[in-house]
């Protein structure tokens, strides 16, 4: 509790110890408002709400308003401006932006003192000053705007995949027995033209028959050109090979059996002949597949969609093969994204001449996005990111900052492009620019952009 003060005679041996404490002080004010409380005439540390006395009989001395002593430190009084100085204190702000000011100073609901607003500071309704000690205290840091080139690398996991067009099935257009398959199983790798099996198909033995009768025909016989050009077209109709066809017409017989080749190179990645059984028109006996041109297909995160363009160079990372790296192009862009995981395919095709690249397996892509020419770029940081606006705050000396709206581009390497709003060599805050927001009012800054009030 505060200590009052007394106005009772000190006593005799006072005065001879402490001279200048016995001297009555005709210059102190007389006590002004209401008694707060009551103390002891002789010192003691003992006080009372109301009049009472001592053991002695000695009456409490009564302690006024203007006599307690306070630990509050006084008001801050506006001070007359030196020469030189900032100038007159016009109003005073408050110190969390608010649109709330005071002719006087105050202090807001969280004890914190309202700031001075000086003559001057308000003429231009764009820009906001901030006090050079506040400047260091939250460490505000600037940079230039710089013309440089941009380039991200797009990161994003894939796997390898079979060359839909590298593809084929091996199948019959008619009913037929299958007397012997050769000797490969499924991972073997086969030539164009190699036979796979040996069958015989009365539907074919029947096209070989009419065909051979219209080779062997006399010309006087009647059997015209247009009669042995559909005898051989009944022939490829049912996909006979070559090879049997042109027996046919060297030996002048029908064949027993006929041989049925490979139809591209490739490996056998499944097979269903066996000797001895029934193939059905359209059954599946082999599948094959070329490996030496592989697909990566990789899912791009949907913001990164609009940095890949048709043709971009790849660098694919297998993880069976740490050591190497493979390069390719991005040749399909898919139009569809996948919702479940907000990314969207690409297709790059790799050169497979050894064949390590194997289906399925996981790979790790990095795409160099950008472009040659150098733009305009700050640090992402000095990005006042709203999600409705962008704004940065530029840098115009001795302390004044203008908020700027400005539009992006390109991002990349901790770098924004920036289109539109700042020119290179501007100067512009890179830290630190929040505190700058909540300590020079930037919101009514912003409100002289809305309404056009700042021309860019």
């Amino acid at each position: 509790m505060a200590v009052g003060r007394s106005s009772v005679r000190l006593p005799g041996w006072v005065s001879a110890v402490l001279p200048a404490a016995a001297k009555p002080v005709s210059d102190r004010p007389a006590p002004t408002g209401p008694i707060i409380y009551y103390r002891d005439p002789d010192g003691a540390p003992d006080y009372a709400l109301a009049p009472r006395k001592t053991a002695s009989g000695k009456e409490y001395s009564a302690v006024h308003a203007s006599e307690d002593v306070s630990f509050e430190e006084p008001s801050p009084v506006a001070m007359p401006p030196k020469a030189g100085g900032p100038g007159k204190i016009k109003f005073y702000r408050n110190p969390m932006g608010l649109p709330d000011t005071s002719p006087t100073p105050k202090k807001d609901s969280m004890g914190m003192d309202y700031l001075p607003v000086y003559e001057g500071e308000q003429d231009d309704d764009s820009s906001v000053k901030v006090s050079a000690g506040k400047l260091q205290k939250a460490g505000v840091q600037t940079e230039v705007a710089e013309r440089r080139t941009l380039n991200t690398v797009v990161r994003a996991p894939g796997t390898v995949q079979e060359d839909e067009r590298r593809k084929a099935v091996v199948s019959l257009r008619f009913e037929a027995f299958i007397d012997s398959v050769e000797n490969v199983t499924t991972g073997s790798h086969v030539h164009k033209g190699q036979r796979l099996m040996r069958i015989y198909g009365p539907s074919l033995s029947s096209a070989a028959a009419e065909y051979l009768s219209a080779l062997n025909a006399r010309p006087n016989a009647g059997i015209s050109t247009e009669a042995l050009k559909g005898a051989r077209r009944r022939l490829e109709n049912l996909d006979a090979p070559e090879k049997f066809i042109a027996e046919i017409e060297r030996t002048r017989e029908i064949p027993v059996y006929a041989s049925w080749p490979a139809p591209q190179d490739g490996e056998i990645v499944e097979r269903v002949a066996v000797n001895g059984m029934r193939a059905a028109p359209g059954d599946v006996l082999f599948r094959l597949a070329d490996h030496d041109v592989v697909w990566v297909l990789a899912d791009i995160a949907e913001r990164d969609l609009s940095l890949i363009e048709l043709g971009q160079k790849a660098t694919v990372r297998l993880r069976a093969y740490p050591d190497r790296v493979f390069t390719g192009n991005v040749t399909l862009i898919y139009p569809h994204l996948m919702a479940e995981t907000r990314t969207g395919r690409i297709r790059i095709e790799l050169p497979n001449p050894d064949e390590v690249l194997r289906p399925d397996m996981y790979a790790d892509v990095e795409i160099a996005t950008g472009a040659d020419t150098p733009v305009v770029t700050v640090s992402s940081s000095a990005v006042i990111d709203s999600g409705e606006r962008q704004i940065v705050l530029l840098d115009k000396g001795d302390g004044r900052f203008e908020p700027r709206a400005v539009k992006l581009g390109r991002r990349g390497g901790g770098l924004l492009e920036i289109k539109e709003g700042l020119a290179e060599n501007d100067k512009v805050v890179s830290s630190a620019n929040f505190l700058i927001d909540a300590e020079s009012n930037l919101k009514a800054a912003l409100k002289g952009l809305d309404t056009g009030e700042k021309s860019q």
